[in-house]
């Protein structure tokens, strides 16, 4: 199975641009309040420069259906990632205006109350993957802390029956764990992979994709084994 990956919280067009040359399958942009946030227009800007093939994905806190919707259509992207606690009638709104073609990523934040959350989103057919993540008190996402692995294994990452990615604290020298321990779909990376807040490293970038995608190949099931393939 191939490993999907995700460079999140790009602010130019010559950081995604490196993401897709490395090997990318995503990237991202933040639409929240964050030192790495861009507006619909700056991303669309850097998307119309973008390879067609490469998933374009809005991340959102606290919005609306209205404000997500409009920022989609004003940035031209290809998927959203609800990094909140969202509404559990958003993803069917989304799916009702975007249709099949739009990626709709749940987040769930580790801690003890995770494994019933992604109990109930897993049940959502309009949800396509979760993305697992960490925060702190200051930050809900982007924080370079990683969360707990091992205990992730045997209860958010087994037989969930969805797609889940892995993020939160990972990096170049990682990831190659994560997977081996997680067996995930995908993958997501921020702060592993900056020079700065909203500026990205290219040599560990590259890095980062290179080591994950080593570690797929060298996983004897392959990851996607708690979910459906791409």
């Amino acid at each position: 199975m191939s490993l999907w990956i995700k460079i999140c919280a790009n602010t130019s067009l010559g950081d995604a641009q490196l993401a897709a040359d490395a090997g990318a399958d995503a990237v991202g942009f933040v639409f929240a309040p964050s030192p790495r946030r861009v507006t619909a227009e700056q991303a669309a800007k850097i998307v119309a420069q973008l390879p067609a093939a490469l998933e374009k994905i809005g991340v959102f806190v606290d919005a609306g259906f209205d404000e997500i919707a409009a920022t989609v259509e004003a940035a031209g992207l290809t998927g959203v990632q609800l990094h909140f606690d969202a509404p559990a009638a958003l993803p069917a709104q989304l799916r009702e205006r975007f249709g099949p073609k739009l990626r709709i990523l749940g987040v769930v934040h580790f801690d003890s109350a995770a494994t019933k959350r992604v109990a109930a989103m897993a049940r959502d057919a309009h949800v396509d993957a979760l993305l697992v993540d960490s925060r702190t008190a200051a930050a809900v996402g982007g924080t370079g802390v990683a969360f707990d692995w091992d205990a992730a294994s045997k209860t958010l990452f087994h037989d969930t029956g969805v797609r889940m990615v892995a993020a939160g604290g990972l990096t170049p020298e990682n990831v190659a764990d994560a997977i081996a321990t997680l067996r995930p779909w995908g993958v997501d990376v921020v702060s592993g992979v900056e020079a700065a807040p909203g500026r990205k490293d290219a040599a560990k970038a590259r890095a980062f994709i290179a080591s994950a995608r080593r570690a797929n190949a060298s996983v004897t099931n392959g990851p996607g084994t708690n979910g459906p393939g791409i």
